[in-house]
């Protein structure tokens, strides 16, 4: 177990990244989504509301030169689940999840993103409510170690998380070109005591000044299912 910051502090470039576990009263699932950027292209978005959920938006229309796994909704709420990925996978997981499938068989339809050389893995996160407590799993859709004709697909499902834990997970493991997939298991860390408003600017104040983008963070209510949420943009 290792504290949050020390691991948001641990790169530079994390890419995209998903924390999810419950707080520390055992109250309340915590999520947490952000992105970073190194091109102008990646760097050109914005966090802005959609209904339960988000999406990316373009900061300067007249600056983005691609929106092909640039624009997306991170985050969806299907009933007592909360969907949240780094791509378009979102509205697979959405779609097949309300036919009836799991998660996990929702993404056998994806593989990584298609940006040679990097191949960036999709990583995803659902949370679940239920009689008042919480389960919740993470997915990473990667190449073979860069081989781009071999996908390997990992799911880790978590059932009746402790209090003031979670886990992380994010796309890349470290510097390189090509950028190295993240590997093992996402990692285990301490969710800190403290209100959302605490929380959002711990994780934004860790995260990489140069290369951070986006952030959403939600708190959502165990037994209700209420949740609030923040948002926020580099670009303003």
């Amino acid at each position: 177990m290792i504290t949050l910051d020390k691991e948001l502090n641990s790169l530079a470039y994390h890419g995209r990244g998903i924390v999810i576990g419950k707080r520390a009263d055992g109250k309340k699932a915590v999520i947490a989504y952000f992105i970073m950027g190194r091109s102008e292209n990646s760097r050109n978005r914005v966090f802005v509301e959609d209904g339960d959920g988000i999406r990316t938006q373009a900061f300067d229309e007249s600056k983005m030169t691609d929106p092909h796994l640039i624009i997306y909704a991170p985050v969806r709420v299907l009933g007592n689940k909360t969907i949240v990925t780094n791509g378009d996978q979102t509205d697979t997981i959405f779609d097949g999840m309300d036919r009836q499938l799991t998660f996990e068989q929702s993404l056998r339809t994806r593989e990584f993103e298609d940006d040679k050389p990097n191949f960036t893995p999709r990583i995803s996160g659902i949370v679940h409510l239920e009689n008042g407590g919480m389960n919740y799993a993470m997915s990473i859709l990667k190449s073979a170690n860069g081989d781009p004709d071999s996908c390997r697909r990992f799911t880790f499902a978590y059932a009746n998380p402790k209090n003031g834990t979670g886990s992380f997970i994010h796309t890349y493991k470290s510097a390189g070109d090509p950028l190295p997939s993240f590997e093992g298991e996402p990692k285990d860390v301490e969710i800190p005591d403290m209100t959302l408003d605490e929380f959002t600017n711990f994780v934004w104040s860790n995260l990489n000044a140069d290369n951070k983008v986006s952030l959403f963070t939600r708190y959502i209510d165990l037994e209700t299912g209420k949740f609030e949420s923040r948002i926020v943009n580099k670009n303003k």
